[in-house]
């Protein structure tokens, strides 16, 4: 999972490349404290330096721990990163289902709300998942199979719309990948790469009841509008 190059870098001398951290370490409290510690330093250094320029000691540091004791849990920082990713997905699903009602227009829009807000929480994160995935193929792989989760639940979306009696008419998985492919990209030039210049003064709502128009018309424009 873990390209030798990543592995290398923050494998101190006289440590394996791969450690086994044995269930019953992390299965404590104090193991899961530890863990727990771990990732939200992770998160703190990831935001303060980057990913690629953050360091195993670093977050060791941050976390309260030592750097030896990383390696109970950890292999190395994309392991991390890939925990961190794993939330995150988590957290979209969590929240898009917290909010699902019959009406499928408002599915729709609520699945776009939790994208844009997990997405803006979890910024360091995908920052560090889009440079990871230009640099190592294993991760830019796993990176993939993740957005499967995505899919699967904008499929779920047209389940709901398709109940309501609408013929979608489109290969829903194309759709689905587009419409998860859509979302990544908009928020990538949000939040990280700067707002296309004719847009500059547009507001986070203008741009989630945007999202959430061109998902829904691209369904059917017989589905019902969303209005504000």
């Amino acid at each position: 999972m873990v390209g030798a190059e990543n592995t290398s870098a923050d494998t101190p001398a006289g440590t394996a490349a791969s450690v086994v951290t044995t269930p019953s370490t992390i299965a404590t409290p104090k193991g899961r404290r530890t863990e727990k510690a771990f990732l939200e330093a992770a998160r703190t250094v990831f935001a303060d330096k980057g990913f690629l320029n953050a360091k195993i000691s670093d977050i060791a540091e941050t976390a309260g721990r030592s750097t030896g004791s990383f390696y109970n849990y950890y292999d190395n920082k994309q392991q991390l990163l890939e925990a961190l990713l794993d939330d995150f997905t988590a957290q979209i699903l969590e929240r898009t289902r917290r909010n699902l009602t019959p009406d499928p227009g408002s599915n729709i829009e609520q699945a776009v709300r939790a994208y844009w807000a997990t997405y803006r929480d979890y910024l360091p994160e995908m920052i560090g998942a889009f440079q990871l995935s230009m640099t190592d193929r294993q991760f830019a792989q796993w990176w993939r199979n993740r957005r499967q989760d995505g899919i699967r639940a904008v499929n779920d979306v047209f389940r709901s719309v398709e109940r309501s009696g609408v013929d979608i008419g489109l290969d829903k998985n194309l759709f689905a990948s587009a419409i998860v492919s859509m979302l990544e990209s908009f928020c990538w030039t949000w939040f990280v790469a700067g707002k296309d210049e004719n847009v500059v003064g547009r507001d986070d709502e203008a741009a989630i009841i945007t999202l959430t128009e061109i998902w829904r018309r691209g369904l059917s424009t017989s589905a019902p509008s969303i209005t504000r």
